[in-house]
């Protein structure tokens, strides 16, 4: 079995090329308490607003947040709402050069009303406009070495004019030629624009619009029609509270339940789906498990209100309250277990496990880990070749958070975080040590006893 902590141990610094339509989410927040004397309308007592890339722009943050570099191109307008855009992006080290600004052209702008966490209104600015042609031709021609640079392109498809069919086609087979991978966010009845394209991930109502299918049909006579029709290599489909399913040109099929604790707002989900499987394919990781990966992350997403950003660091901890296996850490699944420390504090112990359970070791896992206790524990094994059911039952007690094997993996650990305290077990006692590195050798007896 693959544990999908290790998945994220592969996750390296890809740079992606991100091109769609770019938008501004303004989120206005207040109260209602009373009814309009003017008309039977409620009253939202402002107490906050905020702005934030949205569409690709929100594609791009959370491409950022997962640790890649993002090239945009796109479009904006003459206008505030474009400034705001542009300068959000670049604030977020994202490439803007190839973000257009076109004459006549009004950046869309979706302010959401939102009243005790919940949105009682959407007001849309926009306007569906074809893209120019001296701009298409503009970054159909520097196309070629930006798609160079990167190892992915996700293109983000809104529906509001920028992607014309000519440069869909420019986009998707200069990568091919290049052997680059396109995922798509799709948007419409006609997917063919997408054609060469290695993914494309519409949701369920999507699907059968452009299959020109009744609901009755079941997905899994859809999917395959409407791969040949398009002519893409994969469909991930996304199904709301069903989760995900993917349906490969070969005939393989495979489901991914939802995995969320709380649907407060779906705002934003495809589009960190969309930038989990980005980062997951340009890592060469199988997208099989990039998209358990993006299930998470959108079962995620929907916990929080609005468009919200999903860092490694979270995605981490989420993975490991999945799985009480994944409480045990060896060099292929430490880069986890670094997201999951990052800003927290923490005690590491030493322990043989040819020692076995004693009531000294309990009492000092109790002393080092009571209830409530703010710092996380992390048992270090010093055995080269622990006992697997010693292991097994330290991974059970509550007191324990992580376990690390093998001296390599608490070396390249304590290189990146650094631990609060250092213990170790000596002659049934708990001593303490100046660093963690002093675990990495053989007996430890001149520490001073707790």
């Amino acid at each position: 079995m693959v544990k999908l902590s290790g998945m994220l141990s592969r996750f390296f610094p890809v740079t992606v090329l991100v091109i769609g339509d770019f938008m501004l989410d303004t989120y206005t927040t207040g109260k209602i308490n009373r009814i309009s004397p003017e008309a039977p309308v409620s009253v939202l007592h402002v107490q906050k607003e905020e702005s934030r890339p949205g569409g690709a722009g929100n594609v791009a943050l959370n491409l950022v947040s997962l640790g890649a570099k993002v090239i945009s191109v796109g479009r904006i307008g003459h206008d505030f709402a474009g400034d705001v855009l542009k300068d959000s992006l670049e604030n977020e080290g994202i490439d803007i050069e190839h973000l257009i600004a076109q004459k006549g052209y009004k950046t869309p702008v979706k302010n959401r009303l939102i009243a005790d966490a919940q949105q009682v209104l959407r007001v849309d600015f926009e306007t569906v406009t074809p893209l120019s042609e001296e701009w298409e031709e503009w970054i159909i021609e520097h196309l070629p070495p930006l798609i160079e640079k990167v190892q992915i392109v996700a293109i983000s498809d809104y529906g509001k004019g920028f992607l014309s069919r000519n440069l869909l086609k420019e986009v998707i087979d200069i990568s091919r030629s290049k052997g680059i991978p396109v995922i798509v966010d799709p948007k419409g009845d006609d997917f063919s624009k997408y054609a060469g394209a290695s993914v494309i991930k519409p949701n369920l109502h999507e699907v059968y619009i452009a299959a020109k299918f009744t609901q009755d049909i079941p997905l899994e006579k859809v999917a395959p029609s409407l791969l040949h029709s398009c002519g893409v290599d994969m469909l991930l489909v996304t199904r709301s509270e069903a989760g995900m399913s993917l349906f490969h040109k070969n005939g393989q099929s495979f489901d991914f339940p939802v995995r969320s604790k709380e649907v407060k707002d779906v705002t934003g989900a495809g589009d960190t789906v969309l930038a989990m499987i980005s980062v997951a394919l340009a890592n060469n990781i199988d997208i099989k498990y990039g998209a358990q990966l993006a299930n998470i992350a959108a079962g995620m997403v929907i916990e929080r209100l609005g468009c919200a950003r999903i860092y490694l660091s979270e995605m981490a901890e989420r993975i490991l309250e999945y799985d009480v296996e994944n409480k045990i850490f060896d060099e292929e699944h430490l880069f986890a277990l670094q997201q999951v420390l990052k800003g927290k504090r923490y005690n590491v112990l030493g322990i043989d496990s040819t020692y076995g359970m004693s009531t000294a070791l309990f009492r000092s896992l109790r002393k080092l880990s009571p209830p409530g206790a703010e710092k996380k524990l992390i048992i270090y094994i010093r055995d080269t070749d622990p006992d697997e059911e010693f292991v097994t039952l330290l991974s059970s007690l509550s007191e324990v958070d992580f376990i690390v094997l093998k001296c390599e993996s608490l070396k390249n650990l304590c290189e990146i975080i650094h631990p609060n305290q250092v213990f170790v077990m000596e002659n049934e006692k708990l001593v303490t040590l100046d660093h963690a590195t002093a675990l990495l050798g053989g007996r430890v007896g001149y520490a001073m006893g707790v």
